[in-house]
């Protein structure tokens, strides 16, 4: 089975994806780095909500460090831009960021994210923000040990559907809003 590096931002956002990694013989290696949401409690519910499912499907989950003032520092000016604006994509670079360097750190060659699963994101601004994090990640190691970013829209081929049914299945946690405080 071929691995890839699944930045998840949520268990909802997340099961229908890794459904269909796994149908498709592929192991996801799921990783929670979302420094943007707030408060902590928030972060905390949907890392538990995630890990729950990890472990109940016998997967390996990584959890990055919350670190909400670093994000508020990658944001800063940006406050009071709109959903999709110049904000959005700051936060989407942060994270991917994270996401290329533990993909090359851990040597799986393969990343994405499950915010591309998400209606309400630009999926123009996460594939600019991932093609850019594997980029810098690829100049700075000097070649060594190369990170692609996956690109794929994972709204299709019905993943928004099974989305919901796995939601209800699981008895998910479904946040109403994208996680930082502006978004509320």
């Amino acid at each position: 089975m071929t691995q890839v590096l699944l930045h998840s931002c949520c268990a909802p956002c997340s099961s229908a994806i890794i459904e269909w990694m796994l149908a498709n013989d592929i192991t996801p290696v799921i990783y929670y780095s979302n420094p943007n949401i707030y408060p902590e409690e928030e972060y905390l519910i949907r890392k538990n909500e995630i890990t729950r499912y990890a472990h109940q499907l016998g997967l390996t989950i990584i959890d990055d460090d919350y670190d909400h003032e670093a994000w508020q520092k990658c944001v800063v000016g940006l406050e009071k831009e709109p959903e999709r604006g110049a904000r959005c994509l700051e936060c989407f670079k942060m994270r991917l960021l994270r996401t290329a360097r533990k993909a090359q750190e851990l040597g799986i060659p393969r990343f994405t994210t499950t915010l591309a699963s998400s209606r309400w994101k630009s999926l123009d601004q996460i594939n600019q923000a991932g093609h850019w994090a594997a980029t810098l990640v690829n100049e700075e190691s000097g070649g060594e040990s190369p990170v692609e970013f996956w690109d794929r829209n994972w709204r299709k081929g019905g993943l928004q559907e099974r989305r919901n049914q796995l939601l209800k299945e699981n008895n998910f946690y479904n946040q109403l809003y994208c996680g930082c405080e502006y978004s509320k």
